[in-house]
């Protein structure tokens, strides 16, 4: 559960919209609390939505947090700015909306939905049920997420990109760099958050309504879907986040969309479950994803590819369901190193597991060849 901390800021780090690092010197902890890298006098990152807890600056004191910070999650390797108890923000001008995100937490949030009767946009989404064939390209991480965009924009770089972020991960957008990052480079045109997650340039109560919303709201030429950064995993066939993957791929066949799942790869992952083709990949392509589905894999020779070809084809048998599609990686390497963020999983980037990146890469070109189709 929560390790409460309280701190004073140090100094202020970086910001992003919607977001702001800071560093946080520690005061004390509650009586009893277990030593570790959260005992008093340690300074430590925190990060503070601004939206929901204001802006923090040095000498403001906080509470924190420390629960991932304490167990070493990476992902969530922050103490989590709770409230800035003297200096809290002002409250928001009223205002239509009534979606409630992240509900019933302390710092749940009403937002205004892109889909609901107080939008500008209702009558627009109110009876809307068909994407129109635009490809939707949906992947298991959200480091997949550049990668993606970077394969579609080497065959098709005016397409209009919208990303639909799923609840899986993080839940404010704002803790992604990578989202900041796209948006200020002019790579992605927007960003929707469904279901529970929150912050961006347009809410939705589903993803369906986020895919809607991406296409008739935000004009979409290409749709990507993938959960916020933080992945949960559990060891387990069926207890792993990325299930959501293949409930995303349904909804996009459902709505006429051209669904296409980006491979989850590894030629890096120490587990062995993640080598070759990711046992997630196999659960929500191969298991959950009832619609066809486009399943792209790189066209490259080498043993390594051979056998992921094998592992995606295994994923297309079963009643013959989802297409399978060889794309070639020329160019990719190039494509990939002018990406204007960081490409990064699970702490490897491409030099340690070009794979991964290829992987999702080719799924976005593949996106691009449907647009010419």
């Amino acid at each position: 559960m929560l390790r409460w901390r309280s701190g004073t800021v140090v100094e202020v780090l970086r910001e992003r919209p919607g977001a702001l690092e800071c560093r946080v010197l520690l005061e004390r902890a509650p009586e009893g609390a277990p030593a570790g890298p959260d005992a008093p006098g340690a300074q430590v990152r925190a990060l503070a939505y601004t939206a929901l807890v204001g802006r923090p600056v040095a000498g403001d004191r906080v509470l924190v947090n420390t629960a991932a910070l304490a167990r070493g999650l990476g992902t969530g390797g922050y103490a989590m700015v709770v409230a800035l108890p003297e200096a809290l923000p002002a409250d928001p001008p009223p205002g239509p909306g009534h979606l409630v995100k992240a509900r019933y937490t302390p710092l749940q949030a009403m937002v205004l939905g892109v889909d609901e009767q107080e939008s500008a946009h209702h009558d627009v989404l109110a009876g809307a049920d068909d994407l129109a064939g635009v490809p939707v390209v949906v992947a298991d991480l959200h480091s997949a997420l550049p990668a993606v965009v970077a394969g579609l924009r080497a065959d098709a770089p005016q397409a209009r990109v919208v990303y639909v972020m799923t609840d899986g991960g993080a839940l404010p957008a704002a803790f992604s760099r990578a989202v900041a990052g796209l948006r200020e480079a002019g790579w992605l045109a927007a960003c929707v958050s469904t279901g529970q997650s929150f912050g961006g340039d347009l809410e939705a109560a589903t993803v369906h309504t986020g895919l809607l919303a991406a296409r008739l709201v935000a004009g979409a030429d290409v749709v990507v879907v993938a959960q916020g950064p933080g992945n949960l995993g559990t060891g387990s066939r069926w207890g792993f986040s990325g299930v959501a993957a293949g409930e995303a791929l349904n909804a996009a066949a459902v709505l006429g969309g051209r669904a296409v799942a980006a491979l989850r790869v590894s030629q890096a992952d120490e587990r062995e479950r993640h080598r070759g083709l990711s046992h997630h990949s196999a659960t929500a392509v191969g298991r959950v994803a009832l619609a066809p589905v486009d399943v792209v894999v790189p066209d490259e020779a080498g043993a390594f590819w051979d056998g992921v070809r094998e592992q995606a084809r295994a994923l297309c048998a079963p009643r013959g369901r989802h297409r399978w599609v060889p794309v070639g990686t020329a160019g990719l390497d190039e494509a990939l190193a002018a990406c204007p963020v960081p490409l990064s999983t699970m702490g490897r980037g491409p030099e340690a597991d070009r794979a991964s990146f290829v992987a999702a890469a080719v799924a976005g070109r593949h996106a691009a060849a449907l647009l010419r189709s």
